[in-house]
């Protein structure tokens, strides 16, 4: 009877082969699990910094345009602004912004990006007409990346006129 007894207790001593399969199966599963959700969260993390800085770009690029606007309109609006076909404009890929770049077309020409990133920015004139009797210029600044999720884009909207 104490045979029959320890017999039984050695059959239970140990694990199978399918409940060690099941382990590391179940454990593989949480780790790949682990390394997608940190591989998600480290794209969404690049992805959120490069939107606010091409954010920052245009809106840098904004208020230059309002700065030209202001120092002299009559020549932003004439020379600048209207520059005979639209949508036409001006790439602005040097962090000290000129007008040294204009382009046409520019979202088929402007492929200098703003110098020491992965941006590329320009102005697009849209139309340049009278309103109240004043000039108005409908631009656009973008600013264009591509990163390992394609190319992302943000647009600033702006109507300058002569407010004086």
């Amino acid at each position: 009877m104490t045979n029959y007894k320890l017999q039984i207790n050695n059959l239970q001593a140990g694990q199978s082969l399918f409940e060690l399969t099941v382990a590391i199966a179940i454990s593989a599963l949480i780790v790949v699990a682990m390394v997608a959700l940190a591989t998600t969260a480290i794209k969404n993390s690049t992805y959120s910094k490069n939107k606010a800085l091409a954010s920052s770009y245009a809106q840098q690029a904004t208020e230059w345009l309002r700065g030209e606007r202001d120092s002299d309109v009559d020549t932003f609006m004439t020379t600048y602004a209207a520059t005979g076909t639209w949508p036409a404009g001006y790439c602005l890929p040097d962090s000290s912004l000129n007008w040294n770049h204009w382009v046409g077309s520019v979202s088929i020409n402007c492929t200098v990006p703003i110098t020491g990133t992965i941006f590329k920015r320009w102005v697009t004139f849209k139309n340049v007409g009278m309103q109240n009797g004043k000039m108005v210029a409908e631009t656009d600044v973008t600013v264009v990346w591509t990163d390992s999720g394609g190319l992302h884009e943000v647009t600033s909207a702006t109507n300058f006129s002569d407010w004086k």
